[in-house]
């Protein structure tokens, strides 16, 4: 199975989802999103596909968020998308791609709604 994790090491949410892939029998292609952003195409398909808006895809704690002043409600999703772009620990995480779908997985647990029962294992 082909499964991709937009992952950040530093952020347990995000290690505590690749566990639970890697528990799942499954080792996933995994993007340091820190080190390399997706494009501007990848990462609007990929808010799109999870099911969010580009604002709810928006991280605020340990970021910028509030210098940027990226609370106004009235920049367009083009404008959170540019500064997601420029600041790329803006972009929440981790969103994990597989077959049955895109998540944000925010709790960790939400991987499993993305992981074909015959890989969801007991955590260990």
């Amino acid at each position: 199975m082909n499964v991709t994790i937009y992952h950040n090491p530093d952020c347990g949410t995000s290690r505590n989802a690749l566990a639970m892939i890697r528990n799942a029998g499954i080792e996933p292609d995994i993007i340091e999103y820190l080190k390399s952003p997706p494009d501007r195409a990848t990462l609007k398909d990929l808010i799109e596909r999870a099911g969010l808006t580009v604002r709810a895809a928006l991280r605020e704690k340990g970021t910028p968020y509030a210098e940027l002043g990226l609370a106004d409600a009235s920049l367009s999703d083009d404008q959170l998308l540019d500064a997601m772009l420029a600041h790329p620990i803006l972009i929440n995480r981790p969103i994990v791609v597989t077959p049955l779908g895109v998540r944000l997985c925010r709790p960790s647990e939400v991987v499993l709604d993305i992981l074909p029962a015959a890989h969801k294992a007991p955590i260990l």
